[in-house]
């Protein structure tokens, strides 16, 4: 059964109507199944950002009008962040703009404070940049995941309990890149402070699909930092956001110094602003925080109820279809999928993952992710290679990079682009499309 789709709502994006040329050049309609790693911009954002552009100015201490207007509205966006995560204590938490999720986690893992003897948790089921900031910051730990891919939950515990007063913080992924398995964070942080530790959580692919409440139905389950990024939601212009305990970014120097940081500088001494001032170096990104700010009310409007069982009908309708095209490896879990977004993984048998992807592109129109996804641990594990056999392409020139191929929806998605694509990959499997 079909849900009904909100009216016009492929008519709030741009580009979705923009031809794309195949591999004769004639000109088709294009599929964009590459949302994981972005997406399209809302139409109104853009319209938002050309009229801020008549009073753009400086943030900060200028005085006259126009950047008194952008002023109020920067420090005004970090207002609406905290009430759309749904934050009960408003003075905890701090808003912090970064450019992605990426320099995020990078902040967060140069900024926190440390001892030499500290522990940073991870999962192998992270992204590189989830993951390859933390190897940087020092000691950290690994909870594996299991037979499908999920993660441990209970190894997790046992490495907290194993290194209880080690363990300050602990950084999972809100939902995977790869296989879309949702980590319950709230019970995630319950567990992590019950071990006094903190809990960090990478949003990038969680925030555009899922509502998310910082604050739980108790304290202990709050989440203490989430990190996510505006151009998988809908909006351009390079925006991270940091959403963090206040505390812990006070009495620590920050990781960029400069203009915007200080309190005053003397020949000998440095004063710094209180946070969130001093950790946002430099000119702000105005225009790109406010187009984040319009999509998000855009998400608003159309309800994350409404997204989520939209996304859920894709990928159960995706999940069935390639279950049923004869050669198709799928990974991941095809029949328990309420704890997955709308991301799938697969393979077709004897064929390298960049020409399937490439028939895709250049024969339909059809715009998908292969390889592995900034997540090579992860993949690595799901298609049970061996780490020889992972490297074996940087020795041998004979070898390929192994990998696989991703489809990733978003919510202008249709179940008419699926059943095309369905019917491509049956294509390339039975040798008729090449």
């Amino acid at each position: 059964m079909r849900i009904k789709e909100k009216k016009n709502i492929k008519d709030l994006f741009i580009g979705l109507d923009e031809k794309v040329c195949d591999s004769n050049g004639h000109c088709i309609d294009g599929i964009n199944f590459d949302n994981a790693a972005t997406t399209p911009p809302i139409k109104s954002s853009i319209d938002y950002i050309e009229k801020l552009s008549n009073t753009y100015a400086s943030i900060g201490r200028g005085t006259g009008q126009k950047a008194e207007i952008t002023t109020n509205l920067y420090q005004e966006s970090r207002r609406f962040i905290k009430d759309f995560f749904n934050i009960k204590n408003k003075d905890k938490y701090v808003v912090i703009y970064v450019n992605n999720t990426t320099e995020g986690i990078n902040k967060l893992a140069r900024t926190l404070k440390k001892e030499e003897n500290d522990i940073v948790i991870t999962s192998r089921m992270e992204h590189h940049s989830n993951d390859l900031p933390w190897r940087k910051r020092g000691n950290v730990d690994y909870v594996e995941v299991d037979e499908q891919g999920r993660l441990k939950i209970e190894e997790l515990e046992q490495k907290l309990k194993k290194n209880y007063g080690r363990v300050k913080y602990v950084s999972l992924t809100g939902a995977s890149n790869v296989t879309g398995y949702i980590n319950d964070i709230h019970s995630i942080a319950k567990l992590v402070h019950r071990y006094d530790a903190k809990l960090i959580v990478d949003g990038a692919q969680l925030v555009p699909h899922r509502k998310i409440n910082i604050s739980g139905e108790t304290e202990d389950e709050d989440i203490d930092f989430l990190v996510f990024s505006s151009h998988k939601i809908y909006s351009p212009f390079g925006i991270g956001v940091i959403i963090g305990l206040k505390q812990e970014f006070e009495n620590v120097d920050p990781d960029y110094a400069g203009g915007g940081t200080v309190d005053l500088v003397l020949d000998n001494k440095v004063t710094y602003l209180s946070p969130p001032e001093k950790d946002e170096a430099g000119t702000p990104n105005f225009l790109g925080v406010m187009a984040l700010i319009n999509s998000l009310r855009v998400i608003n409007t159309i309800g994350y109820e409404y997204i989520e069982k939209h996304e859920d009908i894709l990928l159960k309708h995706t999940l069935d279809g390639l279950s049923n095209i004869p050669k198709v490896i799928n990974y991941g879990d095809t029949v328990n999928i309420d704890d997955r977004l709308g991301i799938a993984t697969f393979n077709i048998e004897n064929m390298y993952h960049h020409d399937v992807a490439n028939i895709l592109a250049k024969k339909r129109g059809i715009s998908v992710r292969h390889g592995w996804f900034c997540a090579h641990p992860y993949c690595r594990r799901l298609m049970h290679a061996s780490e020889a056999e992972a490297k074996e392409f940087l020795e041998n020139p004979s070898k390929k990079m192994l990998g696989m191929i991703r489809l990733s929806f978003a919510l202008y998605n249709t179940e008419d682009e699926v059943d095309l694509f369905l019917n491509v990959v049956e294509d390339i499997s039975s040798g008729k499309l090449k």
